[in-house]
């Protein structure tokens, strides 16, 4: 089985008072990123990326478990393997 590359899209939705904290909580996610807030309505765009869909699972766990957060509704995944990834690409003019 070859390595893979585990990407996923979230919308967090929290209580707005706790959107800093959850924002931080997601930041010390490894590779979780935070795209986009709207702190008036508690909303958040989210990525995550993993080496298994297990690893994606915990990470949304944990923030779904963190204190302020309403829900967690996965957008999008993908996964590729990591040899597609690192194949390069040839440009044609």
């Amino acid at each position: 089985m070859s390595e893979e590359l585990h990407i996923t899209s979230l919308v967090v939705h929290a209580v707005t008072s706790s959107v800093a904290d959850v924002i931080e909580t997601i930041a010390a996610l490894p590779d979780a990123q935070v795209h986009g807030v709207d702190a008036a309505r508690g909303k958040l765009v989210v990525t995550l990326e993993a080496a298994t869909s297990g690893a994606i699972l915990d990470q949304i766990e944990l923030i779904r478990q963190a204190r302020g957060v309403l829900t967690v509704a996965m957008v999008y995944q993908h996964t590729e393997s990591l040899e597609t990834l690192s194949t390069e690409i040839n440009h044609v003019d």
